[in-house]
């Protein structure tokens, strides 16, 4: 299967983010996405520096590069820019939006469908297919037998399918607002924000009154309390005939993360279960680890 490194979902500085896809640039990634998904008010690298980005990460690995489009359009200016994202003309984009959708297919172009459209079924997967998706990210509380019931779906009815890319590693985004919850938690307005979400690297831990970890916030992004898992799972995707595994980058240890999965599809044997929120993939509550999915 092929290992793909999705967009960055957290706001890092300009130069982290250079240093970063110099460092992954050198990793064994088939496929590299950019750009920024979640806040059109990250604005560390504007659209021009994404597409040199792009062109010096595919000159520096070899991977396919992709271009990410923001999940929840809010305003005529974030469709504008959309709009221009979609007309690059040169990099194939990651469609989050059904309006980055409505762009790409009238242009002819093909894309990729991301995690955060809403896609469940074969006939609606083969409906965008026939306008061009190549490649389709599942929601990400999709579970194994769900994706596994939609391509006997597809296979009975004799319907094309994308490349299927599931969300493997990092943590889940599971909602998106028009609020903002870090600059909330900072007694900030999100128009007047400070880009405070450049001091959480990886989110803001939200927990409980009892003290328990909930969900981890990422601007006006709601995420999974820690990274889901899917290593121990890598037969059971390869037998069902998943293309490519999706990890989603972290500030830290990223490359190890990496090494971690090429190691099991070079032939190293994966562990039988790996913590994390796995609870979707078993057709649970998300934030189930694999202990209290009852798998081990």
């Amino acid at each position: 299967m092929k290992l793909t490194l999705g967009p960055i979902l957290f706001y890092w500085t300009r130069q982290q983010i250079m240093d970063f896809y110099a460092d992954m640039s050198e990793q064994p990634l088939d496929v590299i996405y950019l750009g920024e998904t979640v806040c059109s008010k990250r604005r560390a690298l504007s659209l021009d520096d994404w597409i040199g980005l792009a062109r010096d990460v595919r000159e520096a690995s070899g991977a396919e590069v992709v271009l990410s489009g923001l999940a929840l359009i809010e305003a005529a200016s974030e469709l504008s820019s959309l709009r221009r994202l979609c007309d690059n003309g040169e990099i194939k984009v990651e469609a989050n939006d059904m309006a980055a959708v409505h762009y790409l297919s009238r242009k002819g172009a093909e894309f990729v469908g991301g995690p955060s459209l809403n896609v469940y079924n074969a006939f609606a997967l083969e409906e965008l297919t026939r306008n061009g998706l190549t490649r389709w990210v599942p929601p990400v509380e999709c579970s194994a037998d769900l994706l596994a019931a939609l391509m006997q779906q597809a296979q009975q009815n004799q319907l094309a399918l994308p490349e299927i890319e599931v969300f493997a590693w990092g943590h889940l985004p599971l909602a998106y607002s028009a609020r903002c919850f870090t600059a909330r938690a900072e007694n900030l307005p999100k128009d007047d924000c400070g880009f405070i979400c450049q001091n959480y690297p990886e989110g803001v831990p939200l927990t409980s009154q009892e003290g328990q970890l909930v969900f981890t916030l990422n601007g006006i992004q709601t995420m999974s309390a820690t990274p889901t898992n899917l290593l121990a799972e890598y037969p059971r995707m390869q037998r069902m005939g998943i293309e490519a595994l999706r990890l989603s980058p972290r500030a830290q240890d990223m490359a190890q993360v990496v090494e971690m999965f090429d190691a099991v599809r070079q032939g190293v044997q994966p562990p039988l279960a790996l913590d994390g929120c796995n609870g979707y993939w078993h057709g649970q509550a998300g934030m189930l680890r694999v202990e209290e999915v009852g798998l081990c």
